[in-house]
């Protein structure tokens, strides 16, 4: 083996077969795996873009909120809480909320709130957390309560407690 990487005859031809082949391979191999790959991007850009409509027909303030001052909507327990019980069909009348003060500690400041939700489904509470914890980043949901009204198969009584950290 040696004696073959020692022979110059050896890379006279080596060499050319391997340029010879380079073209072959981007034309071969190369470019239909990217032409593949381009198809998919494509259809995945199209689904975002489906996507984005509908989270936009759905909450179209979200593009005010990069506008106002700070890059972000100032928060409100009483505004967050309404728009996520609203989006899920929970009334006025069944959901408490009492909010505390602002409070500074160690140069941060911090909200605290608790809220009552009465005779909802479990798959409405959850929608309803999850959907008020992603429109607002940070808000923490610090406690969780759930209470079985008797004589229903899935009613309850939720009371949550939650942090907001400005």
């Amino acid at each position: 083996m040696k004696e073959v990487l020692r022979n110059p005859f050896f890379y006279y031809i080596a060499v050319p077969v391997a340029v010879a082949l380079c073209p072959v391979l981007i034309r071969g191999v190369y470019l239909p795996n990217a032409e593949n790959s381009l198809k998919k991007e494509r259809k995945q850009y199209d689904q975002a873009r489906e996507l984005i409509g509908q989270i936009l027909d759905m909450d179209a303030e979200r593009l005010d909120y990069a506008e106002q001052k700070g890059g972000s909507a100032e928060f409100d327990y009483a505004t967050a809480v309404q728009n996520a019980a609203e989006s899920y069909g929970i009334s006025a009348a069944k959901y408490k909320l009492s909010s505390g003060t602002i409070v500074t500690s160690s140069g941060k400041k911090s909200q605290s709130a608790n809220v009552s939700l009465d005779e909802v489904d479990v798959k409405t509470f959850a929608k309803f957390l999850s959907t008020i914890q992603l429109r607002w980043s940070n808000l923490q949901c610090t406690k969780v309560t759930l209470k079985k009204k008797k004589g229903a198969p899935d009613s309850w009584d939720v009371d949550l407690r939650f942090n907001y950290y400005y």
